[in-house]
């Protein structure tokens, strides 16, 4: 299959072909690899991208803001407080207007309606930086740390993810692993189960690459995992609901013992941050203070020599790289 990126959005893994997923994995070792031999090109020069963000971030504005600048590109970052974008200004309007000026934009806020709109509306390749429904440039970093890591094809690799499993980390890993063949278990609370729909949407996929999609609250399943992952208890816009996430998700939280009764010693953990895994910062210990431990992961887990999510946090730079490099890159 002949791959070829150009003018396209990245807003799903579920708009992409295994091979052309493979494809940027590929451009991403590529690109990581000149990277650390100091050889850096010029295959953004001349594009500008927009960052457009509704919500904060660390890793996905730094990834983006780097990845574009040591390929010759340029960057602009607006929020809602200096830009009329969703305020005095409908989002056809201004994604129309930023397509006039722009070569590819970012996005990362609530809706994955409002990414889809830009994509629509501006006629350039829209990025999806985090949505409330998918998380598309982490999944990607995230199976590029995997096979730096775990010895195995994308095929033979089974990720547990645990916690709350309805959120869109989880849902973007359903994705990522339907398209790749892989072996998947979201690991919680029936009450905080993945939709329905979604497990429909990647069914038809799993039939065509063998993958395996499940659910279960039963500590069995995690049985054989290669990879453990885990998130927030609470998504951003959701610290109201933080008392109730920990009465449901607390016998879920990555430990030593649930290391252990994944029965593999070589086992990894992943997460794709901020991570609470100790009382280092403002929010958990104001929490802990209330009577709420919201650790999701143990600090024993998180800094063990099997835990790989700064990998991860790297590779997001590399991986995202790569999506604009094909996107809109020139030569590629």
């Amino acid at each position: 299959m002949t791959v070829n990126l150009k003018g396209r959005s990245f807003l799903t893994l579920m708009d992409y072909e295994p091979e052309e997923i493979r494809y940027l994995l590929d451009l991403a070792v590529k690109l990581k690899e000149d990277r650390a031999a100091g050889i850096f090109g010029d295959r953004l020069r001349g594009r500008n991208i927009l960052l457009l963000f509704e919500k904060t971030s660390t890793r996905t504005r730094s990834a983006f803001e780097v990845g574009a600048t040591q390929e010759g590109g340029a960057v602009t970052f607006l929020d809602n407080r200096n830009s009329q974008f969703g305020n005095k200004e409908s989002i056809e309007d201004s994604a129309k207007v930023f397509g006039r000026m722009y070569d590819a934009i970012e996005y990362r806020g609530y809706e994955q309606s409002v990414v889809e709109a830009l994509a629509e509306y501006s006629g350039v390749p829209v990025y999806n930086g985090l949505t409330d429904a998918d998380h598309p440039t982490q999944i990607l970093a995230d199976l590029m740390t995997i096979e730096e890591h775990a010895g195995k094809p994308l095929s033979e690799v089974k990720v547990v993810f645990c916690g709350d499993t309805r959120n869109n980390m989880s849902y973007a890993w359903m994705y990522g692993c339907a398209k790749m063949g892989m072996d998947f278990v979201a690991y919680g609370p029936q009450e905080l189960a993945p939709d329905r729909a979604v497990l429909d949407r990647v069914a038809p996929v799993c039939r065509k690459t063998g993958a395996s999609i499940a659910f279960s609250s039963d500590a069995r399943s995690l049985a054989g995992a290669d990879i453990v992952y885990t998130d927030i208890w609470a998504s951003m816009g959701e610290e109201d609901q933080i008392p109730d996430r920990v009465k449901l998700l607390s016998p879920y939280k990555v430990t030593e013992e649930l290391i252990t009764a994944t029965g593999n010693p070589a086992v990894l953990f992943m997460h794709c941050l901020p991570a609470f895994h100790d009382f280092e910062t403002e929010m958990a210990r104001g929490q802990y203070e209330l009577g709420y431990d919201i650790r999701e992961v143990s600090d024993e887990v998180f800094r063990s020599a099997r835990s790989v999510v700064f990998d991860e946090a790297e590779n997001r730079m590399h991986t995202i790289k790569a999506v604009m490099v094909a996107t809109i890159g020139r030569g590629e």
